[in-house]
């Protein structure tokens, strides 16, 4: 339950910074909605990730220390956003995206990992699931158009 939980909220992060990183004008009022749902989406998957030990069993590994840096580096755009140091909001928020594209290859890119299983395995619920989340993510959109 934990690492869907995990997949979701970050499945939803990548579809809304995709978003957010593309529309412009940037600081309008659908940026900054979608901006706060991203965050809370980010900070959810970061946080998450701490109670996952699957790849070391017991212990935690080298990809926590890159949860250690999002974190920081989000709270550093988060900071900066607040206090209109815009250039160093736009520059930490897209590297906190990056390093979320990355770690989504590296879900899906690794056989072994549970997004390829579920793919693999049962094709029915990862579409259900990743049809969810672009549902979510739709709506959240369009929510915050208001």
């Amino acid at each position: 339950m934990l690492i869907t939980a995990h997949a979701t909220a970050a499945t939803i992060a990548l579809l809304l910074g995709a978003v957010n990183i593309l529309h412009k004008p940037k600081g309008d009022r659908l940026h900054r909605r979608l901006g706060r749902v991203w965050v809370v989406a980010m900070y959810w998957t970061v946080i998450s990730s701490f109670a996952i030990k699957r790849l070391h069993p017991g212990s935690y590994s080298w990809i926590h220390l890159l949860s250690i840096w999002t974190f920081i580096s989000l709270s550093i755009g988060l900071w900066a956003a607040l206090t209109g140091r815009i250039e160093l909001h736009r520059g930490f928020m897209t590297g906190s995206y990056l390093g979320l594209l990355g770690a989504f290859i590296g879900a899906v890119a690794a056989p072994m990992r549970d997004v390829p299983q579920l793919a693999a395995h049962h094709p029915v619920a990862f579409l259900t699931a990743a049809t969810g989340c672009v549902l979510v993510a739709a709506a959240s959109v369009r929510s915050a158009r208001g």
